[in-house]
């Protein structure tokens, strides 16, 4: 074992992947340290003195541990992957630890007799890179919305995905190109939230790790092409109960005429939030350029049936397919705190017996019934989220306040930056 490599990686609340390399000792439990005020390291490399990095008082160690159980195959030869959670310098759990704040999403629906299932539809753009370092998009001379092969994909880099895939055991089910080239998604397959997010993470850095070893940059950043579409990542989830039972299912006939108290519940959870939610699931200043009227995103508090105007769809599907897909998150958003914050908000709804509005009915271009829409720009939505504390306080009050620090510097940094120079910004990490 001598010749192989422990690949340990977390996700910071930037949705940058961060790790190390380490001596691989057999599948065993273990752990190792690093500097909390990672916390603080913002996507340019300035350090902060944000909430919860303690920066200011010795830059001290936090510790991700692992489970010798969840050590698998990694896509590089002689190397092993395995996803820490955080603990801080006393052992105690980290209040910052995005994969936590979701496991105490999964408890908090646990006390209702109920297990979430989350299915992540990833979105990402391609791009090349010249020898002098300028980007332009992917060449794909015939892509068309649902294309598939050379024209699609000339270098075939997508096939290489689709095989590593497979050998990691990541269960992909699509890969398809999207209405604007060079763009594509990428599902993989429903499951419990935690295993499908644990998955997810791993499989959008392996899937940029491959697509670079042929020359291409993927992102999966909001808006890289000002004139394109954006990319999101929806959120799709349901409930089971202890028999294994979809519980948002009245029958085998979904949508809104069909709906039950519980899905009506998490509905009204997701309007009532809808402003504050925002600041977590799109929070960069590039995510604002995506969420625009008419852009299929979530930019409307509204619901609705077979509808991609909408920011929270109900499937048609009944049974064991019932679901609802919420379309606001990107990527640019840490995974696991963006779950947590769909199923908290869809929690508070549940138990509070929210007002669920009616269904969207109008066509999202040029007429819509809602009258709630997200905030303009980053600095706003931020302050959105500041102001829903209930919200704030189900997903972690320190991650929120972290979050409103980091993104408020992030703010100022950004506000004249524009085009390619805004782009740069947040490209090489997304």
């Amino acid at each position: 074992m001598s010749d192989v490599r422990l690949r340990l990686l977390f996700c910071d609340n930037l949705s940058i992947p961060r790790g190390k390399y380490l001596q691989y000792k057999g599948n065993q439990d273990g752990c190792s340290r690093f500097c909390r005020s990672t916390f603080g390291v913002h996507y340019d490399k300035d350090l902060l003195d944000a909430p919860g990095a303690m920066m200011m008082e010795g830059l001290p160690d936090m510790e991700a541990r692992y489970l010798g159980k969840d050590i698998r195959d990694c896509w590089e030869k002689k190397t092993k992957v395995v996803i820490g959670e955080l603990y801080d310098h006393h052992g105690e759990p980290l209040e910052l630890c995005g994969r936590a704040a979701l496991k105490r999403a999964i408890e908090d629906w646990g006390k209702h007799g109920l297990h979430p299932k989350v299915g992540i539809e990833m979105e990402a753009f391609a791009f090349t890179q010249s020898s002098d370092g300028e980007l332009t998009p992917y060449g794909t001379p015939g892509a068309v919305v649902y294309g598939t092969g050379a024209f699609t994909d000339p270098l075939r880099f997508t096939n290489a995905i689709w095989e590593k895939s497979h050998e990691m055991g990541f269960h992909l089910e699509m890969i398809t190109a999207e209405y604007d080239s060079p763009q594509f998604e990428f599902t993989l397959r429903y499951d419990e939230a935690l295993k499908a997010i644990d998955d997810m993470f791993l499989f959008r850095l392996m899937a940029r790790e491959i697509a670079l070893e042929y020359g291409v940059l993927l992102t999966f950043m909001p808006k890289p092409i000002p004139s394109a579409g954006g990319s999101g990542m929806h959120i799709n989830f349901s409930f089971t109960d202890k028999d294994g039972k979809n519980t948002l299912s009245n029958g085998e006939i979904g949508g809104p005429e069909n709906l039950n108290e519980l899905g009506k519940g998490c509905l009204a959870g997701l309007m009532h939030h809808h402003q504050g939610l925002a600041g977590i699931l799109a929070p960069t200043a590039n995510s604002y350029a995506r969420l625009q009227q008419g852009c299929l995103s979530g930019y409307w508090q509204n619901w609705g049936g077979d509808h991609r105007g909408v920011t929270a769809r109900i499937s048609m599907e009944g049974g064991e397919k019932a679901r609802i897909e919420h379309r606001m998150a990107d990527f640019t958003a840490n995974p696991y705190i963006a779950v947590a914050a769909v199923l908290q908000a869809s929690r508070l709804g549940y138990e509070n017996g929210y007002e669920l509005q009616p269904a969207e009915t109008g066509d999202c271009f040029d007429h819509t019934d809602a009258k709630i829409r997200v905030a303009p720009d980053l600095r706003r939505a931020m302050k959105d989220l500041e102001n829903d504390r209930k919200l704030g306080e189900a997903v972690g009050r320190l991650i929120v306040d972290n979050l409103l620090f980091m993104k408020e510097k992030e703010f100022k940094k950004t506000k004249n930056l524009e085009g390619e120079e805004l782009r740069d910004f947040y490209i090489f990490n997304i």
